[in-house]
């Protein structure tokens, strides 16, 4: 009989051994697996100086885009990354799994937020814009890299910017690309995370032109459309003015003002 009680007791250690072991890997531990720090890709130099400001005060650096994000909406304030025609191939790559950003510090949020919300797992930077490696690809399936978006929002307008973007690209060979949705107050939010679903998102495209900067903004609504992109072609003010966010802070007052202040569609073509 006491042989009966030990081997109980003994089972019963191990099993709240084992779920005390399970919540700990669950809300501790985040594999890395997407990510590879030991390689070094000099194609991918995205300048200091044009970082925008950050809210949250977190920025991300991965190893081909970098990232602002903010805990209180479960996702990134702005994405950051440097697109140019070398990086436009059609290698085929293995879709990985959503895994959470293992280098965000409270973790970013779970992509079960988004199973049966009605909302795709919108990527910020492209994983399209990225099968030049297989390392470049999978970091863009980390979850601090997308936000909800509607389905037909997402595979409609929003990817016509991008295929117009990559267009961009291959004519002028290297941009500069800020993207992100709209954070605000009294948003919708999914899932036990409560991850904000965006009114709206937007897309910043820069370019060198001679030794000064050629931008084009974009802040589209989070549903179907049904007008051109042009259409939806904004300052770069009305951006931060939405945002709270300060694009190319490090620039002179002059510079930012020349390139922020009004809308110049010349030498965009769609």
């Amino acid at each position: 009989m006491r042989s009966n009680n030990k081997n109980r007791t003994i089972y019963s250690v191990l099993i709240i051994i084992c779920i005390v072991g399970f919540w700990i890997f669950e809300n501790f531990y985040t594999p890395d697996t997407h990510s590879n720090k030991k390689v070094l890709f000099t194609g991918y130099e995205f300048p200091d100086t044009y970082l925008p400001s950050s809210k949250s005060g977190e920025i991300i650096h991965h190893t081909y885009y970098s990232l602002s994000y903010s805990e209180p909406y479960e996702q990134a304030e702005w994405v950051a990354y440097m697109l140019s025609s070398a990086h436009l191939t059609y290698d085929d790559r293995v879709r990985p799994y959503f895994i959470e950003d293992p280098y965000v510090g409270s973790k970013s949020a779970d992509w079960r937020n988004y199973r049966g919300s009605g909302y795709d797992r919108g990527h910020l930077c492209p994983a399209g814009d990225r099968r030049f490696s297989e390392q470049a690809y999978n970091e863009t399936f980390y979850t601090s890299n997308i936000s909800p978006q509607d389905r037909e929002f997402n595979t409609g307008i929003w990817n016509d910017l991008e295929q117009q973007i990559r267009r961009w690209a291959k004519k002028y060979d290297e941009l500069f690309v800020f993207t992100g949705g709209v954070l605000e107050r009294g948003l919708e939010e999914i899932g036990d995370e409560d991850v904000d679903v965006p009114n709206s998102f937007f897309k910043i495209i820069a370019r060198r032109q001679g030794n000064r900067l050629k931008t084009i903004a974009f802040l589209i609504p989070n549903k179907p459309q049904s007008v051109p992109l042009s259409k939806f072609v904004v300052s770069i003010d009305e951006i931060e003015l939405d945002t709270g966010i300060d694009f190319f802070q490090q620039l002179s007052i002059h510079e930012q003002d020349a390139i922020e202040k009004g809308i110049d569609k010349n030498g965009w073509q769609f």
